[in-house]
């Protein structure tokens, strides 16, 4: 499967889980519940682990929830007590079953299940420690190598919350981690909080999952968010914290709020459709453009249109209609197909745009062939200008935390000047939110953001070296 929009970042990975109390939630039901809310952040695999009173039943597969998990499967599954849930787009590992998560590791300890969202920029060099040390994987993810430095903890710790506490200076960069025992369920977030992570409740039942919307879909209510460093421990006698790793410096990734969240939910204090709609009305002030009708590239860039729009005075208008039975991802044939792509998932609405100046709203620019190719549709049908606005900066500089953009090869800001983007993609001018301004988008935000993509200064030392092929290459040989 292939990126249907392959100039977009991939979105990341989701994580959920649940501890049920006495009540009569069913965690399987309230699981895949989740795993839809969340299937935005990753649509190559999906999984659950449910622990039915000490025993740990899995199922993992390619797909979308809905493929993953019939109505026969969910049937088959044992309700039991507690249920980890994951839905992954590979930002390390292939797209290859053995990759999908949740992971189930069973040692002398007793069985664990790990599902995680982020990115080690160690990962490489824990990998070796272990494979010297005789360790044997079973994949090329990242998550992996987490569980096998979890479980060598455990082996001294004295319960697994402090195995956790031990083991999370021993990994760097990007993890929310999601973590299930035969009797408890912990989770936790690294120091800087690159990737959201939070709390909720279903009753008297204990949730936590990547975003909050993923508790309100599950029937839950929202609690508060996990803090950078920040391990929950849920057992039977309630919910408690571990904060030893909790620091001042933290740096949420700012596209949480540009691409990545879904817009109804709230991400450490502020609302995602807010941040939208604030960074089209400081684009708006930034870029401002004699047009007739503004308009968004569904989905995230739908509330900057309208903050621009609100801001400018300039008419929103709905430009694009979206195929709602495509996802993110679609098989693309031949090369003539993967030439139009972008007419299979977005079609013009030629009344909004026929005869008038378009300003046209994206989330970002990365490789520059589908807003090509999307400005092409709008001057098929009829608009007399197209300004292009980006209501992110430039992406100029690779991300090591979990958004796979691993190289500046492709970037076409990275290797070209403003005037020579406008050209290649074709538009009466071009404009990208400031830095100073995409920093000020997440109103209420708790936390610093992590701006690294724009100016390569990374919160944390990026690796000597991107490691995926390492690992990869052996099993995409394979997979061919």
């Amino acid at each position: 499967m292939k990126e249907i929009l392959s100039d977009k970042i991939h979105e990341e990975c989701g994580v959920f889980g649940v501890y049920r109390r006495g009540d009569d939630l069913d965690v399987v039901s309230t699981a895949y519940y989740a795993l839809y809310a969340l299937q935005h952040r990753g649509q190559e695999s999906c999984g659950m682990a449910v622990n039915d009173d000490g025993v740990f039943y899995k199922r993992r597969e390619l797909g979308l929830v809905n493929e993953v998990f019939t109505k026969e499967v969910l049937e088959n599954m044992p309700r039991g007590n507690m249920c980890i849930g994951h839905c992954r787009y590979a930002t390390t590992g292939t797209p290859v079953r053995s990759n999908a998560q949740p992971f189930v590791i069973r040692h002398v300890k007793g069985p664990m299940a790990l599902a995680h969202n982020g990115n080690l920029t160690n990962a490489a060099e824990l990998r070796e420690e272990f494979e010297l040390m005789g360790g044997i994987f079973h994949s090329t993810s990242d998550t992996e190598v987490i569980a096998y430095t979890i479980t060598r903890e455990r082996l001294t710790a004295p319960s697994i919350e402090k195995a956790v506490e031990n083991a999370m200076p021993k990994l760097k960069g990007a993890y929310s981690l999601v973590v299930m025992s035969p009797r408890k369920l912990i989770a936790a977030r690294d120091p800087h909080g690159f990737r959201p992570l939070c709390l909720g409740k279903i009753g008297d039942s204990d949730v936590v999952a990547s975003e909050s919307c993923a508790i309100l879909a599950a029937g839950g209510e929202f609690v508060r968010d996990i803090e950078p460093g920040e391990i929950v421990c849920i057992d039977e006698n309630g919910v408690h914290s571990i904060r030893a790793h909790c620091q001042k410096d933290t740096s949420l990734c700012v596209f949480e709020f540009v691409y990545i969240a879904r817009p109804d939910s709230v991400v450490d204090g502020a609302s995602v459709h807010r941040a939208r709609r604030r960074a089209g009305a400081l684009l708006a002030l930034e870029h401002p453009v004699q047009a007739d009708v503004v308009i968004g590239v569904p989905d995230s860039g739908l509330d900057a249109a309208l903050g621009y729009s609100q801001q400018s005075g300039i008419p929103y208008g709905i430009g694009f209609l979206k195929n709602k039975y495509i996802g993110r991802t679609f098989i693309q044939p031949s090369q003539k197909l993967r030439e139009n792509t972008v007419r299979i998932k977005l079609n013009p609405i030629a009344d909004t745009v026929r005869g008038k100046r378009v300003v046209l709203v994206d989330d970002s620019i990365v490789r520059g062939t589908t807003s090509r190719q999307i400005v092409q549709l709008l001057r098929e049908a009829g608009a007399t200008e197209v300004h292009f606005l980006s209501s992110a900066p430039e992406f100029l500089y690779p991300c090591y935390f979990g958004v796979d953009v691993d190289s500046r090869e492709n970037l076409i800001a990275a290797n070209h000047s403003l005037e020579e983007m406008r050209e290649i993609l074709g538009v009466d001018s071009l404009g990208f939110l400031s830095v100073d301004g995409v920093k000020k988008i997440a109103e209420g935000c708790k936390l610093g953001l992590c701006t690294g993509c724009f100016t390569g200064q990374y919160p944390e030392q990026p690796p000597a070296a991107p490691h995926k092929s390492k690992f990869e290459k052996k099993i995409s040989e394979s997979a061919d």
